[in-house]
């Protein structure tokens, strides 16, 4: 049984809550439990990370219905771990306090840049994947074009032989302190752009930039069960920091392909097949294909009606929390000839004359026509 609290409980927030509801709440206990307003407050640092965890799952759609459905099983391996520190927090949602030169820069010192040094940026991929392979899971090689540090200076931009010197409108803080009225705010220094020094000889390959484009092969491993929308974050391999600073994350963004027979509808495959109308009134037992090409036999009860549901269990989706796998779902239609002989015409209108009188419903001479009806309907 999971240790952790519950997340409405955390964000102080109903299960019914709006998306603005949970965004508001999150924010004002981060505010609230920051560590630069709470300095050396250990308590106060939990409850900003387990605030940051809480909200991560959900302001998510996917995660908030697994983990209702399952609880903490549900998110876990899927964004929904926590995050190591108070800079991490910050990457991922700085967004939500204004982002650079934001509320949480002005009134706590920065954020996602303590110290100077800015974390690297985040970088997105689309991946589009085939309903074959979410049942299964796949990996997927991917080649991208992302910034690496430059080999020639180190990742420092400064020319060989040189190196970058303090700045000096801030003192090499890479933030400057503005007083407004009764406030006091500080934020990023125009001259460093938060970085705390410039380079006034800027290495030749890297413009000063300390980072060049590289194409780079990276493999992501897509677990089965994924859904429409999922997001997987592979830590440091955005691009990368400031000097000393930490990469930024790759965020790879799931997307499905309609599949021409199969429908998702949560973990259940919904697809349909044609019956005759002796298959539908005797039953029968038909030999279907799943999504991932097994052979399954689908019974067909007698007096199968069009339109009738019926289930072959764990043959759908697995879980994304791990645990079992959807049903396949068959939608029943049932094939009605278009055109009809005379004698077929007649015996139709016999059979239903002897099925709607009462009399005759044990009789051999419905027993007879029914055997012709079904013969000729095959």
């Amino acid at each position: 049984m999971s240790s952790k609290r519950d997340y409405y409980e955390v964000l102080g927030v109903d299960r019914g809550a709006s998306a603005d509801a949970i965004k508001k709440a999150y924010r004002k206990i981060a505010l609230q439990n920051h560590p630069d307003r709470n300095p050396g407050d250990a308590a106060a640092e939990t409850r900003f990370k387990e605030a940051a965890e809480a909200y991560a799952v959900l302001s998510d759609d996917g995660k908030r219905q697994r983990y209702d459905r399952f609880g903490h099983a549900g998110v876990e391996g899927a964004g929904g771990g926590g995050f190591s520190n108070v800079e991490d927090i910050f990457s991922h949602f700085g967004d939500l306090f204004g982002g650079a030169g934001g509320i949480f820069e002005q009134f706590f010192g920065g954020g996602g840049r303590r110290g100077g040094r800015r974390r690297g940026a985040s970088l997105r991929v689309d991946l589009e994947l085939s309903l074959e392979e979410v049942a299964l899971g796949v990996t997927r090689t991917i080649e991208i074009q992302r910034p690496k540090a430059c080999e020639t200076c180190d990742g420092s931009g400064a020319r060989a032989g040189s190196s970058p010197t303090t700045c000096k409108t801030c003192a090499g803080h890479g933030q400057v302190q503005i007083n407004q009225g009764f406030l006091s705010i500080r934020q990023a220094c125009p001259s460093c752009h938060g970085r705390g020094s410039v380079i006034e000889d800027p290495c030749g390959d890297c413009r000063g930039q300390g980072a060049v484009a590289r194409k780079e092969p990276i493999d992501i491993r897509i677990p089965a069960g994924i859904e429409e929308g999922h997001v997987q974050r592979l830590e440091g391999l955005g691009e990368p920091g400031d000097s000393g600073a930490p990469s930024g994350d790759l965020v790879v963004v799931v997307h499905v392909r309609p599949h021409p027979y199969f429908t998702r509808v949560g973990d259940d495959l919904v697809a349909q097949t044609r019956l005759s109308f002796r298959q539908a009134v005797l039953g029968d037992s038909v030999e279907l294909k799943t999504l991932t090409e097994e052979k399954v036999v689908l019974k067909i009860p007698a007096g199968t009606q069009p339109g009738e549901r019926l289930r072959v269990r764990n043959h759908g989706l697995p879980r994304a929390d791990g645990y079992g796998r959807g049903n396949l779902v068959v939608l029943v239609q049932i094939e009605v000839p278009k055109k009809i002989s005379d004698e077929q015409r007649t015996l139709l209108e016999q059979f239903d004359d002897l099925n709607s009188d009462g009399k005759h419903k044990a009789g051999e001479r419905k027993k007879g026509i029914f055997e012709k009806v079904r013969d000729m309907f095959h």
